[in-house]
């Protein structure tokens, strides 16, 4: 049986790796409620919908949530795979983010279990995304870096129901970001991809509610005015963004992403990575058997 709602939470409470599929939503026929029943038996660990470049599209994702649940529950015995969104609003600043804060509250109504905040630059860009995620009845790290929360009532009537609850005062405690909340099935993350961002990232990394984050080599390529290349060695500038990242990550006990195939998946787990991107249903088999994972996919 299931230990909690939010399968990603629950294996890297375990110290388990996770693995995660997705495409961004202008995918064709990618958020219906067909291909929802389908990914309900994913191999991977959960579903990152990218949002970021694609339309912002609730109607398709309330759909496609549907379809999880109808093609569920999971062979873990979850309700359905973990799905984490990522947001079109970059996290430059506090303004930005609450200007923009529907967009927040528009995906968690649709009961998904995560957003992926793209560009964050600042501490006060990120404190501002966190506390659009949240109720004001949950108030762990209120007052430690963190405001209310601006959530309001009305969201959780659906929500609750494709995280398998009946009642919604449940739902609206358990909605709420992990590790900061240990009971909390909120995943946040964060994506470290500007220079601002690498220069504050060490500040940006202290604000809680944050449970993985990463150093997006693309973005941060262009931010630095680096041509990249396909095939070629990266630029030993992108290395060093991201050893630095992942140091903010450690001190701060952040999670932190980064790809993994067959060929490195071992060394990348030993290096303390554990949200494994690439897509690679061959790396996740090396690595589950590496790690002697015991939940069922």
């Amino acid at each position: 049986m299931a230990k909690r709602i939010n399968r990603a939470i629950e294996l890297l409470e375990d110290d388990q790796p996770i693995y995660y599929t997705g495409l961004h939503s202008h995918t064709r026929n990618f958020l219906t409620f067909e291909q929802g029943k389908k990914d309900a038996k994913t191999w991977a660990d959960y579903i990152n919908i990218g949002m970021e470049h694609g339309p912002f599209d609730m109607a398709g994702l309330e759909a496609y949530m549907d379809g999880l649940i109808d093609g569920g529950p999971t062979m873990s015995g979850h309700v359905t795979p973990t799905v984490i969104v990522e947001l079109p609003v970059q996290g430059e600043s506090a303004e930005i983010i609450r200007y923009n804060s529907w967009q927040i509250r528009q995906i968690l109504a649709r009961g998904v279990h995560g957003i992926l905040l793209c560009e964050a630059s600042s501490p006060e860009g990120v404190a501002a995304f966190v506390e659009a995620c949240r109720y004001k009845l949950n108030d762990v790290g209120v007052g430690y870096g963190l405001k209310e929360g601006t959530r309001g009532v009305g969201s959780e009537f659906l929500a609750k129901l494709k995280w398998g609850l009946k009642d919604p005062s449940e739902y609206m405690q358990k909605a709420d970001p992990w590790p900061l909340n240990k009971h909390g099935e909120l995943l946040l993350g964060l994506k470290i991809e500007t220079l601002e961002g690498l220069n504050n990232c060490e500040q940006i990394l202290s604000v809680p509610g944050i449970g993985f984050a990463e150093m997006g080599p693309g973005d941060m390529s262009m931010s630095m005015k680096i041509k990249r290349i396909q095939g070629a060695t990266p630029d030993p500038r992108i290395k060093e963004a991201s050893i630095r990242v992942k140091n903010a990550c450690d001190k701060n006990g952040i999670k932190f992403l980064e790809s993994g195939t067959p060929d490195n998946i071992i060394e990348v787990i030993d290096s303390g990575a554990r949200i494994i991107a690439g897509q690679s249903i061959e790396a996740a088999r090396i690595g589950r058997k590496y790690t002697n994972r015991k939940m069922k996919v």
